[in-house]
C-alpha cells in the first residue's frame, strides 16, 4: 500500500513533535486567522509572522526551509486573486487592452494582490508543519478535545483511511492492465483513442465497485474487533506544564504580530 502519497507525518525528536496536538491545532488556526484579519501592505508584520514560522521550522527540527520549499504548490491556486490587480480603487499604473478589454491596473490592487500571496505563502507553510509534526490520529483526537462533532470528525477520519484503500485497489488495476497489455517492441499497445477512452470508464467502475465491497468487508472487520463509533488512542493527551507555556508564548507572538500590523 503506497502510504507514502498522502502521509506527510515526519518522525522527529523535537519539541513541535511532542507538544499536544490540541496546541498545535489551536496555534496553527489562530496563525491563518492572524494573516487574514492583517490590513493589506502590512509586510512588516508578514515579516514578523515568518520568522516565527522559521523558529517553529527550526525547533521542529525539519530545517529552516522545510515548510518554504514545500509552499509553493499553492502558488497557482493563489494566482487566481490576480483580478484584484486590477481594483478601481488606487491610483492607475498602466492601461492594458487584451481583447477588446481595458485592463487597468492600480497601485491599491498591487498591494492587495501581494498581500493574499502573502497570507496564502504564510498560511500553506503553517498547514504543512502541523502535519508534518502531527499524526493523524492524533489530530483527529485533538479536534475531538476541541468540541468538534464526533460525527464529522469520524467522517474525516475514515475519509483519510479510505484514501488508502482507494489508493490500493487503483495500484492493483493498473498492475492488472499492464500485465495484460503485451505490445511489440517499440510500440503502444491497445487501440485508438476511443478504445483507451472506454478501457479507462471501465477501469473506473471497477475501481468504485471494488472499493466499495473492500471498504464493506473492513467496516465488518471493525465491528467484529470492537468499533463502536469512536476511535481509540494509545496517547492520553494531557496538557502538560510545557503545552501550556507554548501556547502562550504563540498566542502572544500573534499578537505581536497584530500590533506590528495595524499601528503604524
Amino acid at each position: 500500500m503506497h502510504v507514502h502519497a498522502f502521509d506527510r507525518y515526519h518522525a522527529h525528536e523535537s519539541l513541535v513533535h511532542r507538544l499536544d496536538p490540541r496546541v498545535k491545532v489551536v496555534v496553527t488556526v489562530a496563525f491563518i486567522l492572524s494573516n487574514a484579519l492583517l490590513p493589506d501592505g502590512a509586510w512588516l508584520a508578514f515579516l514578523v509572522a515568518w520568522l516565527v514560522l522559521l523558529l517553529a521550522n527550526d525547533q521542529s527540527r525539519l530545517g529552516l526551509g522545510y515548510t518554504f520549499k514545500r509552499s509553493f504548490i499553492a502558488l497557482p491556486f493563489a494566482l487566481a486573486a490576480v483580478s484584484a490587480v486590477f481594483s478601481p480603487l488606487g491610483q492607475p499604473l498602466a492601461e492594458w487592452h487584451v481583447l477588446g478589454l481595458s485592463l487597468v491596473p492600480t497601485d491599491f490592487g498591487l498591494v492587495r494582490f501581494f498581500s493574499i500571496l502573502a497570507r496564502s505563502w504564510l498560511s500553506v507553510q503553517m498547514a504543512i508543519l502541523l502535519v508534518a509534526t502531527t499524526q493523524f490520529p492524533d489530530l483527529i483526537h485533538a479536534l475531538e478535545h476541541l468540541r468538534l462533532p464526533r460525527s464529522l470528525t469520524t467522517i474525516v477520519a475514515f475519509l483519510y483511511r479510505y484514501l488508502f484503500v482507494l489508493t490500493d485497489e487503483a495500484y492493483r488495476l493498473l498492475r492488472a492492465r499492464q500485465a495484460r497489455s503485451a505490445a511489440a517492441p517499440g510500440q503502444r499497445s491497445g487501440r485508438n483513442v476511443l478504445w483507451r477512452a472506454g478501457v479507462t470508464g471501465s477501469m473506473a467502475g471497477q475501481l468504485f465497485l471494488r472499493s466499495y465491497e473492500r471498504s464493506d468487508r473492513i467496516y465488518n472487520a471493525m465491528l467484529a474487533r470492537g468499533y463502536t463509533g469512536h476511535l481509540r488512542t494509545l496517547n492520553p493527551h494531557a496538557m502538560s506544564r510545557r503545552d501550556w507555556l507554548a501556547l502562550g508564548l504563540a498566542l502572544a507572538s500573534l499578537l505581536l504580530t497584530q500590533l506590528v500590523g495595524w499601528i503604524r
